[in-house]
C-alpha cells in the first residue's frame, strides 16, 4: 500500500492492540500478524518496529521476557498493567480519529 506514512503514527497503537489480544509476542511475530491481518497491505519493517517497542518499554507500557528458543535468545513483549490501560485509551482515541476522518472523507458513510 502506498500509504505507509499514514500507518507510521499508528504503529504504537497497533502493537498495543496486538499485545492486548495475546499474552505475549516477539518482534517477528508482530510483523507477521500485521501482514496477515491486513492481507499484505501493511508491512512493518524492523527499522520501524524495534524503536517503537523500545519506546513503549521505556514508557513502562511493555515488559520484556527473554527465552531461549532453538539455541537463540528471543525477546517476548507483553503489556504491563499501565500498558493495558493505555491500550484502552489509545484505541478510543483512534476510533474517535477514524470517525472524524470518515466525516471528512465520506460524510455519507457510517462506521456504526
Amino acid at each position: 500500500m502506498g500509504n505507509q506514512k499514514l500507518y507510521k503514527g499508528s504503529l504504537q497503537t497497533i502493537i498495543l492492540k496486538l499485545l492486548a489480544a495475546t499474552d505475549k509476542m516477539y518482534g517477528y511475530e508482530i510483523t507477521q500478524k500485521v501482514k496477515e491481518l491486513t492481507k499484505g497491505e501493511l508491512t512493518i519493517t524492523e527499522g520501524a518496529l524495534y524503536p517503537a517497542l523500545h519506546k513503549l518499554e521505556a514508557e513502562g507500557l511493555l515488559d520484556v521476557e527473554v527465552a531461549k528458543v532453538d539455541n537463540r535468545l528471543r525477546k517476548y513483549y507483553k503489556l504491563t498493567e499501565n500498558g493495558t490501560k493505555e491500550t484502552v485509551s489509545r484505541l478510543a482515541e483512534m476510533e474517535d480519529f477514524l470517525r472524524t476522518m470518515q466525516t471528512i472523507v465520506n460524510p455519507n458513510f457510517s462506521l456504526e
